[in-house]
């Protein structure tokens, strides 16, 4: 220590620095070469004071024996290395940052200085006042970096300002943002474009002008030159409800579809549907057309439809909006315009179809009538069943050419939709056959008074005989007599049979005669054993009439005795042709004592009743004067019958003796035949004569015309006796 400052060559110097060194005496080392430096003031010494060094070794020795010494020495001494120094000061070890900061800032490197305060002693404060005091770009930037990292966004804006550096630029957007300070931040991205071409800062410039409402130095921006990307920024605002600016953008690149969009969350309703009409673009159309229904501006959310329901797959989305927000009469008008367009097609007709349906009932029938054909007739099918407008239904299944499902719908729900008329003219159309029956079934259930004009018309396609059974079953036979009557020349069995019990039940002897009488194929023989029953004598009189029509005389016959129906004995009697029926019966008459028919019987039964047989019964009963007119009928065919053949004998002498066999043949054919039997007009008191009364049941006098008029009689009476005016066996010749 007192060698040492006699010293005067560097080589002493070494040596006793390396001795201290050696020996581990820092603080006695320090006290050395403060000695030689700082207060040797022999100029012999002058080298030692300014060595390099000597100073570092002095400085690095504080910082690690004495670090209270550190500042002094740095201050004082100008020769040692600064910024290695400063390093080793500012490292964690040493902690001696105010003794950093002060060397960078004495060897003029701002930079180190300022981050020294950032880093090491994180004095933001001290570090301001620095940067305004050093006032240089690279310490501004320095700063507004560790502003930003600190969230202090305005100041490090105003740094970058300073230092008009962009470098940090996305940092600044991005906290600006954060802390909503788009003033200042178009202050920076004015000063940032100014050195960067980047169409980023020209993007957050326009953003920034929207967020602070400068829509004029907006405009003048995009109206000057920038590299801004005019979609991006536009879909940007749009979406975050920047509409104003958004619609200057858009107006700007002439994007209408965004452009209508905008206009639409302004309010500004007409101009969105121009905007529309411009971009010409279905989704566009259905943003602005729903809009204007929310907000109830429906003439111009008409013009937006008729743009959308020309078009299948988006017809549906209108019509489900319009419904949902309860605007059903606005969505009628939207489609019954929409009807009428050019290009309409079948989904606005079925919708219309399907809205009327829910909405407006009364107008869909006329709307299903007038373009049924124009209609997708299922799915309004579906509508109308789901909201039971089952007329309608009736109708479009007529339409759809499904007429068997038509007529089912009008027998399920014949409360609300059937019609006679509709009913006929629907079921002459089915394909199945057995919708006649249902529909003859439903009638008897429902409509039986309609029934025989129902089965009337459809009389060329019923099986009559089926229709018959099934009505029958039911027991509701007099409700179709019309309907029978008009089928009933077909001369079935079954119509037959029922339109005659009908006639019997109904106790009409006439029709049922004529019946009869016409239509003979039926059950004779049960309808006989029937009516012989009745109470009434004209229907056994039918009776009579079946057996007669069916060969059984002596049933017939029997009958009409019973009913003392005479004449109707005798006339059976007389188509029997049997001689055996005709002989009882005149026997029958004599046990009666009806000497009368006994006498009218010969005349009905003329042909059939044997001379000998007349002349025993009138012996035996004294019956003679009853009897005579018969005979002198009889004698006058015989004598006839003889006088021909005496004619002809002596002709066929007289041509076998002259050879004239033509002469004599035409001779013959002017010979008088038998002539018919003659009835004596008068005849003995008690016999039949003129004024004489009818027998019972003979329905009148014997004459021409009358019930017991038999074979004309003619020729010349027995024994010159001439016919007289009024007898019942009189017939002129």
């Amino acid at each position: 220590a007192t060698a040492l400052p006699t010293a005067d060559t560097a080589q002493q110097v070494s040596v006793t620095v390396k001795a201290f060194m050696s020996a581990d005496l820092p603080n006695e080392l320090i006290e050395l070469l403060e000695r030689l430096i700082l207060h040797d003031t022999d100029i012999a010494r002058e080298q030692f004071r300014s060595n390099k060094n000597l100073q570092n070794l002095l400085i690095l020795t504080a910082i690690k024996a004495d670090k209270a010494r550190v500042m002094d020495y740095v201050n004082r001494l100008d020769n040692y290395e600064g910024p290695q120094i400063a390093k080793i000061a500012s490292h964690p070890e040493h902690k001696l940052y105010d003794e950093a900061f002060f060397i960078y800032k004495k060897f003029g490197m701002g930079v180190e200085a300022i981050e020294v305060l950032l880093q090491c002693k994180e004095d933001i404060e001290k570090a301001t006042d620095f940067a305004q005091t050093w006032d240089k770009a690279d310490v501004w930037v320095i700063l507004g970096k560790a502003q930003l990292d600190g969230k202090m966004t305005k100041e490090a804006i105003n740094s970058f300002l300073k230092a008009e550096d962009p470098e940090y630029f996305e940092d600044v957007i991005a906290a600006s943002k954060t802390g909503d300070l788009f003033e200042d931040l178009i202050k920076f991205l004015l000063m940032a474009r100014a050195k960067l071409k980047n169409p980023l800062l020209d993007n957050e410039l326009i953003y920034s002008y929207a967020k602070t409402d400068k829509l004029g130095e907006l405009e003048d921006f995009i109206n000057g030159k920038n590299n801004a990307k005019y979609p991006d920024i536009g879909e940007r605002l749009f979406k975050e409800k920047l509409f104003l600016a958004a619609k200057i953008i858009y107006k700007f690149i002439k994007d209408n579809s965004k452009l209508a969009l905008c206009y639409v969350h302004l309010k500004e309703f007409k101009n969105a549907v121009d905007a529309a009409n411009d971009a010409g673009k279905i989704p566009v159309w259905k943003e602005v057309c729903f809009a204007c229904v929310a907000a109830e501006e429906f003439k111009l959310a008409q013009r937006c439809a008729m743009h959308i329901i020309v078009y299948t797959n988006h017809l549906m989305e209108l019509v489900m909006h319009y419904e949902y927000l309860g605007y059903f009469d606005q969505l009628i008008e939207v489609l019954e315009a929409g009807i009428g367009l050019q290009r309409a097609h079948q989904g606005i007709f079925t919708q219309l179809g399907i809205c009327y349906c829910k909405y407006k009932e009364e107008s869909l029938m006329q709307h299903i009538k007038e373009y049924w054909s124009r209609l997708n007739i299922p799915k309004l099918l579906q509508a109308c069943r789901q909201h039971q407008k089952w007329l309608e239904v009736v109708h479009l299944y007529s339409y759809y050419s499904q007429h068997d499902n038509a007529i089912e719908t009008l027998m399920d729900h014949s409360a609300e939709c059937w019609s006679h008329d509709l009913f006929k003219k629907t079921v002459h159309q089915v394909s199945n056959s057995e919708m006649y029956y249902k529909a003859i079934e439903f009638y008897l259930q429902e409509k039986p008074l309609l029934l025989n004009d129902l089965c009337t018309d459809l009389t060329p396609k019923l099986d009559h005989s089926r229709v018959v059974t099934l009505v029958k079953r039911k027991g509701h036979v007099p409700l179709i007599k019309g309907y029978l009557l008009s089928v009933q020349p077909e001369n079935n069995d079954i119509i037959n049979e029922a339109i005659n019990t009908l006639f019997y039940e109904e106790e009409d002897h006439k029709n049922l005669l004529k019946s009869v009488d016409t239509y003979p194929n039926f059950d004779q023989a049960s309808l006989a054993a029937l009516l012989k029953k009745h109470e009434l004598l004209e229907f056994r009189r039918i009776a009579a009439h079946i057996y007669q029509m069916n060969q059984r005389f002596e049933e017939s016959i029997e009958l009409s005795k019973q009913d003392e129906m005479w004449d109707d004995a005798m006339k059976t009697a007389e188509i029997s042709a049997n001689s055996a029926l005709a002989e009882s019966l005149l026997y029958f008459f004599v046990d009666k004592k009806e000497y009368e028919c006994f006498s009218a019987c010969l005349y009905t039964c003329y042909e059939l009743i044997k001379p000998d047989v007349v002349l025993e019964l009138a012996w035996r009963n004294n019956l003679v004067d009853f009897v005579m007119p018969y005979m002198v009928q009889t004698f006058t065919d015989y004598s006839s019958k003889m006088s021909v053949l005496f004619t002809k004998v002596a002709r066929l002498e007289e041509k076998l003796g002259d050879g004239k066999n033509a002469g004599d043949e035409e001779k013959d054919e002017g010979t008088p035949m038998l002539t018919a039997p003659l009835m004596i007009t008068a005849g003995p008191a008690g016999m039949m004569g003129g004024g004489m009364p009818p027998p019972p049941g003979m329905g009148g006098p014997m004459g021409p015309g009358g019930p017991m008029m038999g074979p004309p009689m003619g020729g010349p009476m027995m024994g010159g006796i001439p016919p007289q005016q009024g007898s019942p066996f009189f017939r002129g010749t």
